[in-house]
């Protein structure tokens, strides 16, 4: 589901072009689409979720986390439609659970200092899942699980807002949310995902792997409406390897984020919708701008 991060193509175009080092790579997973109850699945059932996630920068940062002055402006829009088949089948005690997600981005950016401007529309790189659990406790919930990120997104190092990433991601993910009080009206939640990488299929660069942390909490004011705080933080933990790295391998990307959450419950249609506005607060070697989620859940 690393959408918006499709679009980081363009930073190994940026390096051709610039003195500033600017590490050219990064991972699939997009921080920001989860936040309260992020640790939570929901019962036996199928579910279909659409996220529609907006993404503007104006904001390119360096190794130090300066802003670099070079007129950058960034715009991604990407439709995900994921598919959640959570079982009625028993694994160590929790409920078994499969996903798959489709994403369609949207990329349009410039860096006028440099002359670069591109857009581009297309299928990103479909992520499923074979294999996670959840477990559902009287006052917290727990889930794990193993993604997998194929290449099926179109790809050209000559097209920087190309919507393929040209390699594989494996993504571990853990997940829980407790409840501060036996009402279950208050809740904070953590969902952490470690993200490792193939070799790019068409260049001799080893992605370096990513850790994401998400975060939410929230309070429920009646039986459909709930409001709170979400955020997250991510960072590149390990260096980009092999012979096409033409930036500093030393560079570590991170970005930290916090925004407003409002949940709203549809019983009658069997609906949920989630609306999300994350602040990037604090950014290394990366874009630093605003998210915006809405989110549909649907169950069957």
């Amino acid at each position: 589901m690393k959408l918006i991060a499709a679009l980081c193509t363009y930073l190994i175009f940026m390096a051709a072009f610039s003195d500033m080092t600017i590490a050219g790579e990064t991972g699939h997973y997009v921080s920001g689409v989860e936040g309260i109850r992020s640790g939570s699945v929901p019962p036996p059932g199928l579910y279909y979720r659409l996220y529609s996630v907006f993404y503007r920068s104006h904001d390119l940062t360096d190794r130090n986390g300066n802003r670099i002055d070079n007129n950058f402006d960034l715009r991604v829009f990407s439709n995900v439609h994921r598919l959640i088949w959570v079982t009625d089948k028993n694994i160590l005690g929790g409920d078994y659970f499969v996903h798959a997600v489709v994403p369609v981005v949207y990329t349009d950016f410039e860096i006028n200092a440099a002359g670069i401007k591109d857009n581009d529309f297309g299928l990103g790189d479909i992520d499923f899942s074979p294999l996670s659990i959840a477990w559902h406790r009287d006052r917290y919930d727990l889930a794990v699980g193993l993604d997998f990120f194929a290449p099926t997104g179109q790809y050209n190092k000559r097209n920087p807002a190309s919507p393929g990433k040209d390699f594989w991601t494996t993504m571990f993910t853990a997940g829980a949310t407790y409840y501060l009080n036996e009402e279950k009206t208050w809740s904070s939640a953590i969902l952490a995902r470690y993200e490792t990488h193939s070799n790019k299929d068409h260049s001799d660069i080893k992605p370096g792997d990513n850790l994401h942390f998400e975060w939410g909490i929230g309070k429920a004011i009646d039986k459909t409406l709930e409001v709170g705080l979400a955020g997250y933080s991510q960072w590149q933990v390990t260096d980009d390897s092999g012979s096409d790295v033409t930036w500093s391998k030393s560079i570590h990307d991170q970005v930290h984020a916090i925004g407003p959450e409002i949940n709203l419950a549809i019983p009658s249609k069997s609906m949920f919708l989630t609306f999300r506005y994350l602040w990037e607060f604090h950014a290394v070697d990366s874009p630093e701008g605003q998210l915006m989620a809405l989110t549909l859940t649907k169950r069957f």
